[in-house]
């Protein structure tokens, strides 16, 4: 079970986690991963950055991810890990 903090504090929320939380969601039924995946929100993780939103997946915390580098790292970090 891959566990995947999504930041929504302040700094995240302005720069978009309710849409990364969004494209999350998406991804993981797309992905038949319900059963692998659990996804969970989480106040700051400690790793703010200038641009877009901060991730914890199990231990390891992945800063900038947005709208258009997430379909990249979904594959890179959730799927692949996965697998």
């Amino acid at each position: 079970m891959l566990i995947v903090q999504v930041c929504v504090g302040s700094s995240c929320h302005l720069k978009g986690s309710a849409e990364i939380v969004e494209l999350f969601e998406q991804a993981i039924k797309d992905n038949n991963l319900e059963d692998e995946v659990v996804l969970v929100g989480s106040f700051c993780i400690g790793k703010c950055n200038r641009i877009g939103v901060t991730i914890q997946v199990d231990d390891d915390i992945h800063v900038g991810i947005t709208r258009e580098n997430f379909k990249e790292f979904f594959n890179e970090k959730i799927l692949k890990a996965i697998k």
